[in-house]
């Protein structure tokens, strides 16, 4: 078996090998007859591949590495939030799962402006007003079906986890210190995420009141969290603050199995989620925009490849904005939309000569923002199962909102509707009617976890974090594969670029090539520098058999073997 490792060391004060202070962060795997986890955090990925190890298959590792990063990884990995699956089985069979969370009932479409009709964004991003329900939870519930192994069994990484605490990275220790103040003054107890002293690396986080609602979950099944005393703690919550979530909307929440969609790439099938998510469809549309100017011809990050590119961006964006919601509540437009007959349509605007002013291309309304603090997560079992999973808290933390006395962070998902048309989200996305907010509807989403299909067997699972940069960063991704050849690694770790119709900047990471901006600026494009777009998390399969897994070097990203 050949077997390629890239490991990098975290030191840690081992205070005590009963707890999890020393572990390795691995950011390149290749291997043969093994299944493998890619994930936001060492630990979590690590607690997939020992479920593998235990005889699981790619869903049950799934739904382990999902309970750990609620742990390990606070800022986005969750119990309080939502997030979408994207499966294949090794029999060919594909599903998806849709477990996003929900507009209260008692939800409205003004809740969010003030009497003279501004919006209210601080509302709609920070405290008990902006929580969705959530559907975490009941998203791994619905992915058991598809498990060998009990959910008790599951969860029991997590519990350890969180009850015998683990050595945070730098990371983490600088985003506690960072958010402490919102912390405080979001919550009116005292919470596992603040302390006297500044969190530094090493220390160790102990979340008990976790553990016990985890137990509660192991014990008592979907209804140990959306009815009993979890629920209770959330309710109550709810009520120290302007929160309108009851305990009638976690009775009701409900996981929607949807039909994949599914579009074919140079001999590729694309495997991706359907609306409510936008991922599937901007993927679906920029890939196809891209193909009619045969970007192939082209090297990667050149000025004419990151031209077509930024302008299939920028159409498949002013779409999303008039387009595209919960398709409970509003007329699906997919198959239209992703045809090559309205496409090419679409694209017989675009010039090499100069920048496409996105006037042209949409209507102009403010577009919401969408937060970047999104996980995901890439899994393929030995047995050629895969699975790509994208969940969200959507803020950093969310709503900075601890459940007093259950110790999970809350959503602020309710800031992915259009709170009001045309005021952009906290992401910059702008939106229309058909994302503004219903009673039990689900807010559209940018994640885009994606599996790529090659003569049956899956040949690439992708996803990454970003808001609204994760369909651009999953297309670049692919692009980098399919159209430039480029290896696992050099595609997930090549520098990216962002846009999305409003604002009309693009953004470039910080090691983008300059002379490619200085080009794109002269034929009239407003360039921007971003310190960071993304976190990708793919696995390739090669025509041998070999399993090639690339954590993206942007964090503390690692791969696991089983």
């Amino acid at each position: 078996m050949k077997k390629i490792v890239i490991v990098i060391i975290l030191s840690t004060y081992n205070i005590c090998s009963s707890q999890f202070t020393s572990f390795n962060i691995v950011k390149e795997v290749k291997v043969k007859n093994k299944g493998v986890v890619v994930s936001a955090h060492p630990l979590a990925s690590e607690a997939g591949a020992k479920i593998l190890k235990m005889g699981g298959n790619a869903y049950d590792a799934i739904v382990a590495t999902q309970y750990a990063l609620a742990v390990v990884y606070p800022q986005a990995g969750n119990i309080g939030g939502g997030g979408f699956l994207v499966g294949i089985k090794n029999t060919g069979e594909k599903f998806t799962l849709d477990y996003r969370e929900t507009a209260p009932s008692q939800a409205s479409h003004d809740m969010y402006l003030d009497k003279s009709g501004k919006a209210d964004t601080d509302l709609s991003q920070n405290g008990r007003l902006a929580v969705g329900v959530p559907g975490s939870v009941a998203g791994f519930f619905a992915t058991l079906k598809h498990c060998r192994l009990p959910m008790e069994q599951l969860i029991q990484p997590a519990i350890d986890l969180a009850e015998k605490g683990f050595a945070i990275t730098r990371q983490e220790a600088d985003l506690l210190n960072a958010n402490k103040e919102k912390f405080v003054r979001h919550n009116k107890t005292n919470i596992a995420f603040v302390k006297n002293i500044p969190w530094k690396t090493g220390d160790l986080l102990i979340q008990k009141e976790l553990a016990e609602t985890l137990k509660r979950i192991q014990k008592s099944g979907q209804k140990g969290f959306y009815e009993g005393k979890t629920a209770e703690l959330l309710v109550a919550e709810m009520k120290k603050g302007n929160g309108i979530i009851t305990s009638a909307d976690l009775i009701n929440y409900k996981v929607v199995e949807r039909k994949a969609l599914e579009f074919d790439y140079k001999g590729n099938q694309i495997i991706s989620m359907p609306l409510p998510s936008s991922g599937g469809i901007l993927l679906a549309q920029m890939l196809k925009m891209a193909s009619y100017e045969n970007l192939e011809k082209y090297q990667q990050n050149s000025t004419k490849a990151v031209q077509i590119m930024v302008e299939a961006e920028r159409r498949a964006y002013a779409d999303r904005a008039e387009y595209m919601g919960d398709p409970a509540f509003i007329q699906d437009k997919t198959s239209y939309l992703i045809s090559d007959e309205y496409l090419k349509n679409r694209w017989k605007s675009f010039s090499f000569d100069k920048a496409t002013p996105s006037a042209e291309v949409g209507k102009i309304i403010k577009q919401p923002k969408e937060s970047t603090e999104t996980t995901h997560i890439s899994v393929i079992d030995k047995e050629g199962n895969a699975a790509a999973v994208t969940t969200t808290l959507n803020g950093l933390y969310g709503s900075k909102v601890v459940v007093s006395g259950a110790g999970f962070f809350l959503n602020n998902e309710m800031d992915d509707f259009s709170i009001k048309p045309g005021v952009p989200n906290m992401f910059g996305a702008v939106g229309g009617e058909a994302n503004s907010i219903q009673p039990n509807k689900r807010m559209l989403s940018s994640m885009t976890p994606t599996i790529i299909v090659k003569n049956g067997k899956p040949y690439m699972v992708v996803g990454t974090p970003g808001g609204t940069t994760i369909p651009t960063s999953v297309y670049q991704s692919i692009v980098n594969v399919v159209d430039f050849k480029l290896s696992a690694n050099m595609s997930v770790n090549a520098p990216k670029f962002h846009h999305q119709w409003l604002p009309e900047t693009v953004a470039f990471e910080k090691n983008f090539p300059e002379t490619t901006i200085k080009a794109m600026e002269k034929l009239g494009y407003k360039a921007e520098k971003w310190g960071q777009i993304g976190r990708t998390e793919m696995i390739m399969v090669d025509d041998e058999g070999n399993i090639h897994a690339v954590a993206d070097g942007r964090g503390d990203d690692s791969v696991a073997v089983e």
